[in-house]
């Protein structure tokens, strides 16, 4: 029988409403708040991100690593359609990059999501010449991660500093390899057409507790499935450090 995870909310405050810049204007002098992940006991800046995964943990300093559960994300949303599939998160031919090398897993980061239309998503996820995205939450519609199956498509996301995905449903490899990756949160709505509501730039929480998206912006609160026993391995930072914690393998010599 699965087990309730249910980590102690901490919900963060408002943040003021930021302008969202298409991909042909510069966004550089924007007044635009960082990604807010929320933990217990993390009273360090926010505009990096905390070790939180393996690998996280090879792309960043060890001194922002805390045990702690994440309890709550805030900050803006990214808000793409039904169909999302592998090739438009992160191009085939990026997929020679090593995610457990530092640098190459920055650069992962900074390609995340560079495969969609710029006709169709004018504002880009990550803007030019930065490594990560000032976008906190990404929501989608149906079928998110279709396609050809790729670890480096939810590595790229936890790369760019997102590390939730809010949608109607997932294909199930992509579920998985969030979960055995740990980089990324594949939360589904109970609501279907959540994403037609809200609008790039959106502040919003996603309060993983109270399994809910609140869109501030649009003054709206949306029911969210719970994720179950996903969000432990997840919270571990994937599959082998999840069965490190726990026991089921040996821990790694210090």
């Amino acid at each position: 029988m699965a087990t309730a995870w249910a980590p102690k909310a901490v919900l963060p405050s408002h943040l003021p409403k930021t302008p969202i810049s298409p991909r042909r204007q510069s966004s550089s002098k924007l007044p635009i708040p960082t990604c807010h992940i929320h933990l217990k006991t993390l009273n360090r800046s926010t505009s990096r991100r905390p070790l939180l995964t393996p690998l996280a943990a090879a792309a960043a300093d060890a001194d922002l690593a805390s045990s702690e559960p994440i309890t709550s994300f805030h900050g803006l949303c990214y808000v793409l359609g039904n169909n999302i599939d592998t090739d438009q998160i992160i191009p085939a031919e990026h997929l020679t990059l090593v995610p457990s090398k530092p640098d190459e897993y920055r650069k992962l980061g900074s390609l995340a999501l560079v495969g969609l239309p710029a006709d169709s998503y004018p504002v880009p996820f990550v803007d030019p010449g930065e490594i990560t995205s000032r976008f906190s939450v990404i929501i989608g519609g149906d079928n998110f991660g279709c396609g050809s199956s790729r670890e480096h498509a939810p590595v790229a996301i936890g790369a760019s500093g997102a590390r939730v995905v809010v949608a109607e449903s997932y294909a199930r490899i992509f579920f998985r390899n969030c979960v055995a990756t740990g980089e990324v949160y594949p939360l589904e709505t109970e609501e279907i057409g959540m994403w037609k509501e809200c609008t790039t730039g959106d502040i919003v929480t996603v309060d993983l507790p109270g399994n809910r998206l609140i869109n501030h912006t649009k003054g709206k609160e949306y029911k969210l499935k719970p994720i179950g026993d996903a969000g432990p391995v997840i919270e571990a930072g994937g599959i082998f450090a999840y069965a490190r914690k726990t026991g089921m393998i040996a821990s790694t010599a210090p």
